[in-house]
């Protein structure tokens, strides 16, 4: 393990979308960080804060642009619509890498915890490259979500995900290994299991993820569903695999059938059997269709990767002639 001396630049990448509520008090809480950080001497002077308006219908960019006038280390990328949490992190990486040494990417709501930053950037300093930020628990959690995340994260264990589990989007990065996650092409992003692909010393911290501090949560059920088949259909061909399997036992089940009808008529044994016979209509049709819809999800994320249409544009940056100089 190196051991890194150098103070790095700090840059904390934030999505927000529709979160002015919350976005002064979080900017407040992350600028005090920030100013201790600098303080102990573990981050430069010269650290920034960026927040993403991932196509905001409210007042966010009007905080954002405020907060950038009175302090000129917080800057903002505003979105030309609401492109998703996913495509918000990756642009706020993509602009932020030209800046920062590292980065660490956490929500706007407050829920991950930033008092641990300081000791995401100690085990950067220790010589980790990615560290990971992990819930120790989930008692904040109602009892739909606690299992049904639990259950996502057993699923893709068993579908051959590398993933870590009751880890979201906090997480410090290097400049290396942003590099080399950015040379990733995918449009449908799953950064929690596209990170671990990276490779590259990690570490884990752990921490209690509280309650939103204000507004309501941006994600769901119906978004949660689609992140979770994202997650799922991105990384694993699983599925596909399984269905074959299972197109196997009903054809091995048919089988015995056929065998089965074939003795009963040579011993005339026969039967009307309208009730069997609907019975495995229902059942084939059923698993026919499951099986298409799942081959269709994987033909549709080929046809959308193919098209290679741009994850974001950028609509405007505060003080693009100061940014411009920032990044040379």
């Amino acid at each position: 393990m190196v051991m890194r001396s150098e103070r790095p630049r700090l840059g904390l990448i934030l999505p927000a979308y529709n979160e002015e509520i919350v976005l002064a008090t979080t900017l407040n809480k992350l600028v005090q960080i920030k100013t201790d950080l600098i303080k102990k001497g573990m981050v430069r002077l010269d650290s920034f804060i960026l927040i993403v308006d991932d196509g905001s219908t409210d007042t966010t960019w009007d905080i954002i642009y405020a907060a950038h006038q009175e302090h000129p280390n917080i800057l903002g990328v505003k979105l030309s619509r609401n492109f998703g949490h996913q495509p918000a992190l990756i642009a706020g990486m993509s602009e932020g890498i030209k800046l920062a040494d590292i980065v660490i990417t956490l929500d706007a709501d407050l829920q991950d915890n930033p008092d641990i930053i300081s000791r995401m950037v100690a085990d950067y300093q220790l010589g980790n490259e990615i560290v990971y930020a992990v819930r120790s628990s989930r008692e904040q959690d109602t009892w739909f979500k606690k299992y049904t995340a639990l259950g996502f994260y057993k699923t893709l264990s068993i579908l051959g995900v590398e993933i870590i589990p009751n880890h979201a989007d906090f997480r410090l990065m290097s400049r290396l290994a942003v590099q080399a996650l950015l040379k990733m092409p995918e449009r449908h992003l799953f950064l929690r299991a596209m990170v671990p692909l990276v490779g590259y010393q990690s570490s884990q911290v752990f921490y209690e993820r509280g309650r939103r501090q204000g507004g309501v949560s941006k994600y769901p059920l119906k978004k949660m569903l689609n992140f979770a088949l994202d997650g799922i259909t991105s990384f694993s061909v699983q599925p596909m695999r399984y269905l074959f399997g299972l197109g196997l036992i009903v054809l091995g089940v048919a089988g015995v059938e056929i065998i089965y009808t074939l003795a009963q008529k040579i011993i005339g044994n026969t039967q009307a059997g309208w009730s069997s016979l609907m019975i495995s209509i229902w059942l084939l049709g059923g698993f026919n269709l499951i099986a298409i819809g799942v081959v269709g999800v994987y033909i549709g994320k080929i046809f959308t990767e193919v098209k290679h249409r741009p994850r974001f544009e950028i609509e405007s940056i505060t003080n693009d002639q100061q940014y411009q100089e920032l990044t040379k």
